[in-house]
């Protein structure tokens, strides 16, 4: 049988599980996933939600691991989890398979069993602020088996002991560590060795294919497929692995690591040497921090600041850099019996290597790297210096598409353009529950471009007003996953790709309606604030809580958590930064009636399902920021390829964003609730229409009192 067979209703999923459902689209997801592992290829597909996306890769992942290795996947950890310890072993129950698989975090999320026996030598270790978490860590470690960070519930997640002791790529030996046959990482690397389907992230997985291209060596075992879920977020995760990167933290983790190891040969010498690199490394950050004015956030970085202060404190660094160097690879080479510190040369000769491997991503990014953008970025813990790529075709086509033979990327929100009935289809006509558009060698079987039909009203401003103009001069790129396609470089007469539509199955008509407010003052005006948090205000009383209330920046978010302050009567008023994210949505959860307000990481993979969320506000649309220094390089070459950035980059990035913001509302079949987006500009801007383009089906309305006959509703069916 196929997997979709195996997942239909006469399939043993059916007969195994009560209460089971089979949905067309997911059958015709399998059957695609299936597809394109027998015979490769790239499928792209965006699949609702409620639709069983998970089972609908899994099963022929399954199916197929006999003969090929898998790779799935993730942008989170938590989704991650459900797969391995969840959905793959009821798949393999159901199924009867006794398929070998693994689990492959980022070494973050490990001990580093040498790591934990330096800094418990170490005299570091005898200062109370350790006399609790590191005895829990020591008996924790005499029973684990996985060496997992999550294990060890009883430590917090941001506990400092965990950054003094767990793994990390630049701090391993490898074979030549003494712990290496122990190791957790060699016995889950063995493990991936040995399965046939292996869970990953993408952090994970772009870390190893980055290392792939510049040495030769890997961390991935490899593989004949690779299924990514959550596939919106590749384009990011792909940007951050193929750039070059130094940060005070990295600065940080060499000066502990390097003075732990030292301090035995050198004693009180070596803490001071370590602490001048410290120094010198803010110093430079620093300087440059002055250079771009001190703002906190993404700045471009110019390629004339490497003169005058910002040079010397540079020259200062590598010179500290190339001295530590040195005299670690002095006490690496020198008479075990004379220096207590040769004992461990390797660990010695890994801290010269990460001093020689910092000071030459310093000189990369000074020098300037052909086809990157510098910036910098400030926080209120941490500082960075990193080139990024501002295009990435090039590099996923070597490193991914080329060498892999099939690709499936799946994701909630992969499609910018339309995802209804085509043209030409009878309005109002229920459209099939998945389209496929295959795409072969090049064959063209793309739909006629059209002209974008969009609201005549043009913006008062210049620069809204060229937006407009843009977007009704523009053609539609063909088919919903133009956008995707052109960004990872999925051309059509370089790859074999399909291209899937799973419509989600929820009855988003009447369980959900979309509030579109055309009353309230434009975004850039003064009004807006206090508009925006009185129709907020109007719009919580009316579902009585159970609201989350997203914004697009931090400032907005501390403007609204502000002034919704005192104005909520008894429903709790939680704030993104005042607990973890988790802790805040568990208390979400466990209240009913809460009201949560938050920015960009709620935005996406937050899961409530019930009544607990009802309503869902949308401040703004989520355009990207425009003075964020990847956008900019990014829209200055399409311009200079004349083509319009808020077109082609902009406004598809603002509709996958929006799409997400949306998803956040109805999880389940008897979820009902409101979204609103406050946002005047989809009625006022010709590029409006285009904006709503591919969210869900939900009922419209301009009016505060429909939104209030629809919670009637509601409550009256509950009554």
């Amino acid at each position: 049988m196929g997997a979709a067979e195996l997942l239909g209703p006469a399939g043993p999923f059916a007969m195994a599980l009560a209460g089971y459902e089979a949905r067309a689209g997911q059958l015709e997801m399998a059957a695609a996933v299936e597809r394109c592992l027998r015979q490769e290829g790239v499928l792209l597909i965006e699949a609702g939600t409620g639709t069983g996306k998970t089972l609908a890769y899994l099963v022929p992942a399954l199916l197929g691991a006999g003969r090929k290795k898998v790779i799935i996947s993730t942008a989170t950890r938590a989704l991650q989890d459900q797969i391995y310890h969840k959905d793959l072993p009821l798949a393999q129950h159901v199924l009867g398979l006794n398929v070998e698989v693994a689990l492959m975090k980022g070494l973050p999320n490990y001990v580093c069993r040498r790591r934990y026996r330096e800094f418990a030598s170490s005299a570091e270790a005898l200062r109370p602020e350790w006399a609790r978490s590191l005895p829990l860590v020591q008996r924790w470690l005499e029973e684990s088996t996985s060496g997992a960070l999550e294990e060890l519930e009883a430590l917090a997640e941001d506990d400092p002991l965990w950054s003094r002791i767990s793994a990390a790529s630049e701090r391993r030996i490898g074979a030549g560590c003494a712990f290496f046959e122990s190791c957790y990482i060699t016995a889950m690397r063995r493990q991936a060795a040995r399965a046939r389907l292996v869970v990953v992230n993408h952090h994970l997985f772009f870390a190893d294919l980055a290392l792939r291209g510049a040495h030769p060596s890997s961390v991935l075992p490899d593989y004949d497929a690779v299924i990514f879920d959550e596939a919106h977020q590749l384009e990011d995760v792909a940007t951050e692995h193929f750039g070059v990167s130094v940060s005070s933290a990295r600065v940080a983790r060499l000066v502990s690591d390097a003075s732990r190891l030292l301090e035995r040969e050198l004693g009180a010498s070596a803490s001071t040497a370590m602490q001048r690199i410290g120094e010198l490394g803010e110093g430079l950050f620093a300087a440059i921090g002055r250079q771009l004015d001190g703002s906190e956030g993404r700045a471009a970085v110019p390629p004339d600041i490497w003169v005058g202060e910002v040079e010397e404190r540079w020259f200062a660094l590598d010179t500290a850099l190339d001295v530590l160097g040195s005299r670690l690879d002095l006490a690496a080479h020198a008479d075990g019996e004379s220096t207590p510190a040769a004992a461990e040369p390797e660990a010695l000769l890994a801290l010269q290597r990460r001093c020689q491997s910092l000071r030459d991503d310093l000189a990369s990014i000074a020098r300037g790297i052909p086809g990157r953008i510098v910036w910098f970025e400030a926080q209120a813990r941490s500082r960075r210096l990193s080139a990024s790529p501002v295009e990435l075709n090039d590099l996923l086509q070597s490193r991914l598409f080329d060498v892999t033979p099939s690709v499936v990327l799946t994701s909630a929100t992969l499609a910018s353009g339309r995802t209804g009935p085509r043209e030409g289809a009878a309005q109002g006509q229920p459209s099939s529950a998945a389209e496929l558009v295959p795409r072969v060698d090049g064959a063209e079987s793309r739909e006629p471009r059209r002209v974008l039909d969009l609201e005549p009203e043009l913006a008062p401003d210049a620069a809204s007003a060229a937006d407009n103009e843009a977007v009704r001069a523009a053609q539609v790129p063909s088919g919903p996953f133009a956008f995707t396609r052109r960004r990872l470089g999925l051309h059509d007469d370089l790859y074999r790709v399909e291209e899937l539509t799973v419509r989600s199955p929820f009855d988003f008509e009447s369980q959900a309606l979309l509030y579109l407010p055309d009353d309230l003052p434009l975004p850039d005006s003064p009004e807006f604030g206090a508009a925006a948090t009185a129709r907020t205000t109007e719009l919580i009383w009316q579902c009585e809580g159970g609201a989350f209330v997203l914004t697009t920046s931090l400032r907005a978010l501390h403007a609204m958590a502000g002034a919704l302050a005192g104005k909520l009567g008894p429903r709790p008023l939680l704030v993104q930064g005042e607990a973890p994210k988790a802790k805040l949505l568990e208390r979400f959860r466990k209240a009913g009636d809460a009201v949560l307000v938050a920015t960009a990481s709620f935005w996406q993979g937050v899961d409530i399902p019930g009544s607990a969320l009802r309503l869902v506000v949308l401040e703004k649309a989520p355009f990207p920021v425009p003075s964020d220094p990847i956008l900019m390089a990014r829209s200055q070459a399409l311009q200079e390829a004349g083509e319009s950035p808020f077109v082609r980059l902009h406004l598809p990035l603002a509709q996958l964003s929006l799409k997400q913001g949306f998803g956040r509302l109805i999880r389940t079949r008897s979820d009902y609730g409101v979204v609103a987006l406050l946002d005047a500009r989809v009625h006022r801007r010709g590029y409006g229409k285009r904006l709503l383009e591919g969210l869900p089906p939900a009922r419209r309305v301009t009016a505060l009192a429909d939104v209030a006959r629809f919670w009637q509703s509601f409550r009256g069916a509950v009554a």
